[in-house]
């Protein structure tokens, strides 16, 4: 697939647009010690395919059905110089065919921005690369509401972070105060950034715990329920059942490991209800959806039905979406806050 062409100001009037509707987002952003935001939310602001993200002063522009059209990066790039950050530095990322076409098949970026920046969000310091072993950015951005209540909430608590990817949640709480945080993945090479991240943040030894297993034995495991699946035959972590002040649950839409799969849609009480037990009286269960299928009133039925049905019952719930950057009159990402009893 080749690159179009464009007329020269296509993109310019979406940038425009899309920063007079991030003024007061930006402003609340810079009194919270924020530096990272997206730019543009191409689905809903002109350009389903594209996104662009501010880390700093790295700009991270990704597509992810058609590549950028000629001239439209130089385009981009002169934008976010003029109007954003004048030292920043710019990748583009085509996620189309990837991994079957390699990035570098489309931009070669300066050696730059291939380099580690810091972001700060909340006032914590996240390393970002634009690129690294896997596709999707070190930091999710949408998931910064969330962040924000962790943040609120992990002053002297113990929290559980779960599908922890590269541990911003976690390491978001150990910077805010949590006595003790436990970041959950599969992936050591995502645990290695994390624990990178604490470093930077001067997190003192003994506050974060890597634990690098499936999410599925380690939570049924705390809750006290009985490890399944074919994985059980083989080794892994060893856990007694505790509970945390506050879970974060943020799994992906779908995936299939040894212990079981992970099914967003169609099975989220087998996520939900291990983690409510999980959960000290009074604590907090901070759990995503990112499937846009699901509406947010169905979540809300899902999630308090569950609770009910295990003997958890929800003292209050909430559901949030992502900040004001990623604009959607029903956006994917659903965000609940829930008090369990």
């Amino acid at each position: 697939m080749e690159r179009r062409t464009i007329e020269p100001s296509a993109i310019e009037p979406l940038l425009e647009s899309a920063l007079a509707r991030r003024v007061e987002l930006r402003a609340r952003l810079a009194t919270e010690g924020t530096d990272c935001f997206r730019v543009l939310h191409g689905l809903t602001e002109g350009r389903p395919g594209l996104s662009i993200d501010l880390y700093g002063r790295l700009a991270l522009v990704q597509t992810f059905r058609d590549p950028l059209r000629d001239g439209e990066l130089e385009r981009i790039e002169a934008f976010v110089k003029a109007h954003l950050r004048r030292d920043a530095v710019l990748a583009w990322n085509h996620r189309a065919d990837w991994p079957r076409e390699p990035f570098e098949r489309w931009h070669v970026p300066h050696a730059e921005a291939l380099e580690e920046h810091v972001a700060t969000e909340l006032g914590v310091r996240y390393g970002i690369r634009a690129r690294h072993r896997g596709q999707d950015p070190w930091l999710f951005l949408d998931l910064r509401a969330g962040r924000r209540v962790v943040a609120e909430l992990a002053p002297g608590r113990s929290v559980l972070n779960l599908f922890a990817y590269t541990g911003s949640a976690g390491i978001c709480a150990a910077a805010h105060g949590a006595r003790e945080v436990w970041n959950v993945d599969f992936a050591r090479s995502s645990l290695d950034v994390a624990r990178r991240h604490a470093e930077r943040n001067a997190i003192p030894a003994g506050v974060v715990r890597d634990v690098h297993e499936d999410v599925l034995p380690v939570l049924r495991q705390l809750a006290g329920l009985p490890v399944k699946g074919r994985g059980a035959a083989r080794p892994f972590v060893r856990l007694e059942p505790r509970q945390f002040d506050v879970i974060v649950l943020d799994p992906p839409a779908w995936s299939k490991g040894p212990f079981g799969a992970v099914d967003v849609e169609n099975d989220y009480p087998s996520l939900f209800k291990p983690a409510l037990l999980s959960c000290a009286s009074g604590g907090r269960v901070i759990a995503t959806n990112h499937v846009a299928r699901v509406s947010a009133e169905a979540w809300r039925a899902t999630l308090t039905r569950t609770a009910e049905k295990c003997g958890r019952p929800l003292t209050a719930l909430a559901v949030l979406g992502p900040d004001a950057d990623f604009p959607a009159d029903t956006p994917a990402l659903k965000i609940a806050i829930a008090r369990v009893g």
